[in-house]
Order: structure tokens, then C-alpha cells, then sequence
């Protein structure tokens, strides 16, 4: 299988994840990346938008998981993204990267983030 990529950068969404109190109850942007392997030769010769992953489907999916329900880790917000990800059985690997641009370092510093890749081998094994 060839492994095509299709990217979606930079997808800012509000979410109400974190361990304090206060990341709870006032929330807070946090920033998704994510690239899916997989074949785009029958979208390719097709064009038809049914032949590939709908970037704007895949968008809104992962926009309502981080806006949803509150967790404690970015490690756990990106596993939840992966689901997401892996969701169309098309997809042979996924990377995503959580952003938490405002994380509450009293330091100064340009960005945390958490980035995890699977497989849909390794997510099958794992259940």
C-alpha cells in the first residue's frame, strides 16, 4: 500500500482539559496537527470526495472530542484523537499532536505538546 499523507494543521479549539481547577472552569485554546497514512490512489483516479477521508468531517470530529469531555493529560486527550483517526478503517497509521499553548508554566516558553503514532496494528493488538 502506498502511504499518502493527508494533513490537518493547526485545528484551535476550546477545551476545558487539565489538572487544575481553573483549566476546568475557564478553559482554554488547545492546538491539533494530525497526519493520516494511507492510499489516495482510488480518490486520485475517482475524484470522488467518498474514495478518501473528508478533511472537513475529520475537522469537526476532532474539534467536538476536544471540546467535550474534560480530561487530565494531553497524553489522554491525543488517544482519544487518535480514536478518532483511526475510526475510518482506510487509515494505516495516524499522528497526532496536541498543543497547549497556555499551559500554566510560570516560565517562559513557546509551546507544550504531546505527539503520539499508531497503527491500526498496533491499536488491533492492543484490544
Amino acid at each position: 500500500m502506498t502511504a499518502d499523507i493527508i494533513r490537518l494543521a493547526g485545528l484551535r479549539v476550546r477545551g476545558f482539559h487539565g489538572v487544575f481547577d481553573f483549566e476546568r472552569r475557564e478553559g482554554q485554546d488547545f492546538v491539533v496537527d494530525v497526519e493520516l497514512e494511507l492510499s489516495t490512489s482510488r480518490a486520485a483516479a475517482t475524484d470522488d470526495i467518498v474514495d478518501t477521508v473528508h478533511y472537513g468531517e475529520l475537522a469537526e470530529s476532532l474539534a467536538a472530542v476536544i471540546a467535550g469531555e474534560p480530561v487530565n493529560l494531553l497524553e489522554t486527550l491525543a488517544d482519544r484523537l487518535m480514536t478518532v483517526c483511526l475510526a475510518d478503517t482506510r487509515v494505516a497509521a495516524a499522528t497526532v499532536t496536541v498543543h497547549k499553548p497556555s499551559a500554566p508554566i510560570p516560565l517562559a516558553f513557546t509551546d507544550v505538546a504531546v505527539t503520539i503514532r499508531r497503527k491500526r496494528a498496533d491499536r488491533a493488538g492492543a484490544r
